[in-house]
């Protein structure tokens, strides 16, 4: 193979360049940019309006400092009103409860001791101090002495015993007037029991007007005076031996009729009636 010619002095460079140029170009580097373009500086949008639309996940709520206090205490309010509903209902749940409960044990009781209220009756009366002397003149303060034969049945009660407790008291009246007043005996009244006491009633400074005067004047001549006897008795009910009620005020109330107006008169009953209004099953 011959040698290449050598270059002449003569000869330009340009030629040697030329050769050179693709081997130079056929070999570029990393670093080498793809695009003129990006020696250039980027270009800012046009002016205008724009949407941008970024995921619900991805936003953050945060407020601004200014009103992070506030924000703090209005999305603490929800966790308040919550607990605050919650122990709203649970002391309603508990009322209710507490409620039903009793409600339960009242209607147990008595569908096993079938309480019923005792009756009451004036079986005699014995009178002074209303004569026909007193009455001749009615403006006169009379004192009249009056014991009543009270007669208490429980028969009624197999299972519930009463407590006749102190305090009671026991009035006579004729036409509104009060005549004597005196106590009520305290006793324990055994379930299937009668019970028959004497009430001594006292009365001081009555007096009638003169028309109720010679009312009450014909109605003892005709043999049918009627009076009325009122009782106010603190009693308490015993269902058993261990349980017993609060103690409650019994209200009687008896229309009776005597045939005379000094010594032992004869009463007849024309009704009694009881009210225990704490005791719905008494009413």
């Amino acid at each position: 193979m011959p040698a290449p010619l050598p270059r002449r002095r003569d000869q330009p460079a340009a030629d040697a360049d030329v050769e050179a140029a693709p081997a130079a170009v056929a070999a570029p580097t990393e670093t080498t940019p793809l695009h003129p373009s990006f020696n250039q500086l980027p270009l800012s949008p046009p002016p205008g309006t724009y949407i941008i639309q970024v995921p619900k996940d991805q936003v953050l709520r945060v407020p601004p400092p200014d009103r992070a206090r506030r924000y703090k205490k209005l999305a603490g309010r929800p966790a308040r009103r919550r607990l605050l509903r919650r122990a709203c209902c649970c002391s309603f749940a508990a009322v209710l409860l507490l409620i039903l409960l009793a409600a339960a044990f009242a209607g147990a009781v008595y569908l096993i001791f079938r309480p019923r209220a005792p009756t009451f009756s004036v079986a005699s009366l014995s009178i002074s101090g209303l004569d026909s002397l007193a009455l001749s003149s009615s403006s006169s303060p009379l004192s009249p002495e009056l014991d009543a034969a009270v007669r208490a049945d429980n028969g009624r009660n197999k299972k519930v015993s009463i407590d006749y407790r102190g305090g009671g008291t026991v009035t006579v009246s004729y036409s509104g007037q009060r005549l004597a007043a005196g106590q009520w005996p305290a006793f324990r009244q055994a379930p299937r029991n009668v019970t028959v006491f004497t009430a001594a009633m006292r009365g001081q400074g009555v007096t009638f007007t003169e028309e109720q005067a010679k009312q009450l004047a014909a109605e003892r001549d005709t043999g049918a005076v009627p009076l009325t006897v009122e009782a106010t008795v603190p009693v308490r009910l015993r269902f058993g031996k261990v349980l017993r009620t609060w103690t409650v005020d019994v209200k009687a109330r008896c229309d009776v009729t005597v045939d005379r107006l000094a010594g032992n008169a004869t009463a007849v009953n024309r009704g009694c009636r009881v009210r225990v209004k704490p005791l719905w099953w008494w009413w």
